[in-house]
């Protein structure tokens, strides 16, 4: 194991620790959970869309790029197939067995970045609660939840042009 292996396991050790008091393992099983498939944040941008009329299309748009973000996200899994942590016991079951990088993450940044952009100022630190969550339920190492992280926010970055075209559409 080399030091940023090493570094990435003690890291998570480390936080994973956290989830030993009730109500944040709770808290971060609840964000586990509503974060799934990025369920939490096509809700959200529905939810804009829905009450937000002038710029539904941008928050539509914000939220086909959060979910793009996501599908890249799983491709990547597919193909680099890192193995999840064995190393500490997790809170919550996941759906798959490769760890990088975080789609909860990858969902969570493009989120915060997407619907930023558009005035959503809650969003960012749910999006970071739920990175978070990530490693105390202990089911992805630091290093997975800063790629996915890095990959959601790069993809809404891009996409934001495309995403806020037309003032009133």
């Amino acid at each position: 194991m080399d030091h940023r292996d090493d570094l990435d396991h003690r890291m998570l050790s480390a936080l994973r620790t956290l989830g030993a008091d009730p109500r944040v393992a709770d808290a971060a099983r609840a964000l586990s959970r509503a974060g799934e498939h990025g369920a939490l944040w096509v809700a959200a941008g529905l939810a804009g869309a829905a009450v937000d009329g002038a710029r539904r299309g941008a928050w539509l748009r914000g939220t086909a790029l959060t979910m793009g973000a996501h599908i890249v996200s799983m491709g990547v899994k597919r193909v680099v197939r890192r193995p999840r942590p064995a190393h500490v016991e997790p809170l919550v079951r996941t759906v798959g067995r490769h760890s990088f990088p975080s789609s909860h993450a990858t969902s969570a940044a493009a989120a915060a970045v997407a619907y930023g952009t558009l005035g959503a100022y809650a969003v960012p630190p749910l999006a970071a609660a739920m990175c978070l969550s990530r490693l105390v339920v202990g089911v992805h190492y630091p290093s997975d939840v800063a790629a996915g992280a890095a990959l959601g926010a790069l993809t809404a970055r891009l996409g934001a042009r495309w995403m806020t075209r037309g003032a009133h559409d």
